[in-house]
């Protein structure tokens, strides 16, 4: 991945925060959400975008994880690498976990919030308490009330509801 020319759309009021689908759909040129990826990235993206820690740790699982990568799997100094690459880049930062972060997390995992959601339940509260966009392509984030969000879609770049 090489830097942006230049930054594109606004996100949210610092930035962005591409879930771990966005991050591997970049990194991974053979995987089916590349080319919208992509898009995002060259004109859909804020200015700053950002890892978490949750993001950062997913990214790299996810490209050691042979089950996903196939032969491509990478071990974890290769894929630490992989992420330090996107570090490097002047658009992308780390993002410490904003001080309002748990009461959001508190307020998204409601009763009846299936257990499979928690990590994205922590996600949209890290982006809501921080004042960032979240970006994915999973649809599941629109159940976050007062989420500023950017659902990617394969097909085209947008926000689908």
């Amino acid at each position: 991945m090489t830097a942006r020319p230049h930054a594109a759309a606004a996100g949210g009021d610092h930035g962005d925060l591409p879930d771990v689908n966005v991050w591997l759909a970049l990194a991974v040129q053979e995987h089916p959400h590349h080319a919208a990826a992509r898009q995002y990235w060259a004109n859909g993206a804020a200015a700053r975008l950002h890892f978490c820690r949750v993001t950062m740790l997913g990214l790299v699982r996810l490209l050691t994880q042979p089950r996903l990568m196939g032969p491509a799997a990478l071990d974890a100094t290769a894929a630490v690498a992989h992420y330090d690459r996107f570090a490097a880049l002047p658009e992308v930062g780390f993002a410490a976990e904003p001080a309002d972060t748990s009461a959001a997390m508190r307020r998204y995992v409601g009763a009846g919030l299936p257990a499979r959601l928690i990590t994205d339940a922590y996600l949209a509260a890290f982006a809501a308490a921080g004042g960032l966009r979240l970006v994915t392509f999973d649809r599941d984030f629109g159940r976050f009330e007062g989420l500023h969000l950017l659902r990617l879609s394969p097909a085209n770049i947008g926000v689908r509801s």
